[in-house]
């Protein structure tokens, strides 16, 4: 039998409002906020899974 590594990656969203000056302004302002703890994503925001294949396969005698 062979061993197969398959990577899995979730997506969580969350949209939030901020007023700002410009466009990197408030790009900046919510990762800020993000790093400071304001805003906490959880299973409420998942959106995605994917799986793929990762490295390669290998027969379990080869280790």
């Amino acid at each position: 039998m062979n061993e197969y590594d398959i990577a899995i990656r979730e997506t969580m969203e969350m949209t939030v409002t901020v007023e700002a000056a410009s466009r990197e302004e408030d790009r900046r302002m919510v990762e800020e906020r993000w790093k400071n703890g304001e805003y906490i994503l959880d299973a409420d925001s998942f959106r995605d899974v994917e799986f793929y294949p990762r490295g390669r396969s290998r027969d379990r005698g080869e280790r």
